[in-house]
């Protein structure tokens, strides 16, 4: 092979491999960097606690005026749930179950006096909690009741509250270490439990609690209420689906504009990646024509050569293998550069997204290297069968 090599690298030309490895390179470094860094962005706009949760809405009965005096009732029938589960938008539906007693909370902190207020409960069921729901469990009898709060009633305290009355702010540690003793008070009963912050939440506004306290509390404290939900919690396919906007119209729903807004900006993430994957696409399969043209027009040189290789014995797989470890040893060197450039690269971008998320967690490069080894040896089996299919055609020709 070495002696074939040296009687046919004479017609290389140097400036159109080049062109070649350059154009795959950077064909190759934005398909994997657009499904790298859409593999490292998305967890902060998709995971449980991330920054956008884009496919949930909460669905609420508009209230008006003259709705109230008809007696239009605010709640939601099991009729209406199953209309919306029905609908082509809808992945599944969960129903807010509220409190039907009594609540007061006090709290305490070492070195401030206790506070009380009276408060509200709520319950959805757990696969709609965007929270860690390790201790998100409830039986009767038991002597503490898990409670999860929005994150921005902690803001609204630090910010307004606290800072008003020159009181200290609170983390979510130590709010997790509050003493919150929490009273029950409803059907001729009451009722005083210790109650725990055991996380926080972006998605749904409201004090939850799980729905096995609920039920109970509901049975003890006031049998015999009306629990339909006046709130359910939708998911959807897809929140830019104009479907949605145009149901909740009709049936006189509303929901939270800024959830809608959420999923069109996770749904333009996915766009945007998926055109630069294609732009990068494009330019790698430039560059495998760029490559076919530089080898045929190579082979088309050495033709006179090539038969006479043929013709003194040399068998078209030794003629040919030349060419091939040159453009898949091309084809490699291109999938190293564009891999090490990735690790660079993310290297670069991914400080300053786990400093806007620190909490965000963070896979390694693998989807990129088995995209980038799928590209390589799709690219490297092609080249080699027209090498092949060239030299065999040339062969055919000779005989």
């Amino acid at each position: 092979m070495i002696l074939v090599w040296k009687l046919l690298r004479q017609h290389i030309s140097v400036p159109q491999f080049a062109g070649f490895f350059l154009a795959n390179l950077l064909g190759m470094l934005i398909v994997l960097l657009s499904l790298q860094f859409y593999c490292d962005v998305a967890p902060a706009f998709t995971q449980g606690d991330g920054f956008i949760k884009s496919e949930y809405l909460v669905v609420s009965k508009r209230i008006s005026m003259v709705g109230a005096f008809n007696g239009r009732s605010s709640s939601f029938s099991q009729a209406d749930i199953r209309e919306i589960r029905e609908q082509k938008f809808c992945k599944s539906v969960g129903a807010f179950t509220a409190s039907q007693y009594e609540v007061s909370a006090s709290m305490g902190v070492e070195g401030m006096g206790y506070m009380s207020t009276d408060m509200f409960f709520e319950s959805v069921p757990d696969r709609f909690v965007d929270a860690d729901t390790e201790n998100w469990h409830f039986e009767p009898g038991d002597p503490v009741v898990p409670i999860i709060l929005p994150r921005n009633y902690l803001a609204i305290y630090n910010f307004g509250f606290a800072q008003s009355r020159s009181l200290p702010k609170l983390s979510e540690g130590v709010v997790g270490m509050v003493d919150l003793n929490v009273r029950l008070r409803g059907g001729g009963r009451e009722e005083m439990l210790k109650g725990r912050v055991v996380g926080f939440s972006n998605r749904l506004n409201t004090i939850l609690v799980p729905e096995g306290f609920m039920d109970w509390s509901n049975r003890a404290f006031a049998p015999g209420a009306d629990t339909a939900p006046t709130r359910l919690i939708v998911e959807v396919d897809n929140p830019t689906d104009d479907g949605i906007a145009r149901f909740l119209q009709e049936k006189g729903y509303e929901t939270e504009d800024d959830k809608l807004d959420a999923g069109r900006t996770t749904y333009f993430l996915k766009i945007v990646s998926g055109v630069v994957m294609s732009v990068g696409l494009l330019i790698s399969v430039l560059s495998f024509y760029i490559l076919m043209l530089s080898v045929y027009l190579l082979v088309q040189k050495n033709t006179a050569k090539l038969e006479n290789l043929l013709l003194i014995g040399y068998s078209p797989w030794r003629v040919g293998l030349p060419y091939q470890v040159l453009t898949v040893g091309m084809n490699l060197l291109v999938f190293l550069l564009a891999v090490g450039f990735l690790v660079l690269l993310r290297g670069y971008y991914l400080d300053m997204l786990l400093l806007m998320f620190p909490q965000m967690e963070v896979e390694g490069i693998w989807p990129s290297c088995i995209l980038g080894i799928l590209l390589c040896l799709g690219v490297s089996v092609l080249n080699v069968y027209a090498i092949h299919a060239k030299v065999m055609a040339i062969w055919r020709h000779k005989g």
